[in-house]
Parts: structure tokens; sequence; C-alpha cells
């Protein structure tokens, strides 16, 4: 995965909100990593729910319910 799916910027910008005053590049790259696999394995059983009930289409219920998962 070493796609660039979700700018190091938009990293800086969320651990700025949650409080950190300064953040180094191996700070934002970890997150940008972390949240990018978290994003992969909701799609995989998102995408698993959605075949299962005879769609191609994933829809935000399945979304939610893989989250829930």
């Amino acid at each position: 995965m070493g796609e660039k799916l979700i700018p190091l910027a938009a990293m800086e910008k969320m651990l700025r909100q949650g409080g950190a005053h300064r953040v180094s590049e191996k700070g934002k790259a970890a997150l940008k990593e972390v949240l990018e696999q978290i994003a992969h394995d909701i799609s995989v059983k998102a995408s698993k729910f959605a075949v299962h009930a005879g769609r191609k289409t994933v829809k935000a219920e399945d979304i939610k319910l893989a989250v829930r998962e």
C-alpha cells in the first residue's frame, strides 16, 4: 500500500486538532499508515457485506456494520 491515499497534511491537521503543538514527519507517517490499514480492513469487510446482500455497491450501512464488527 505505497499509494498516496491520505495526504500527510491531513494527518498533521488531525493531530493538531487532537491537541498536538508540534508534529514530526515520522509521526504523521505513522498515523497515515495506521489509518490507511484500518480503512482497508473496513473496506474489505464492507465489500463482503454488500456481496452477501446481493449487491455490487457498497453502501453506508455496509461501512457502519463493518466498523461495528
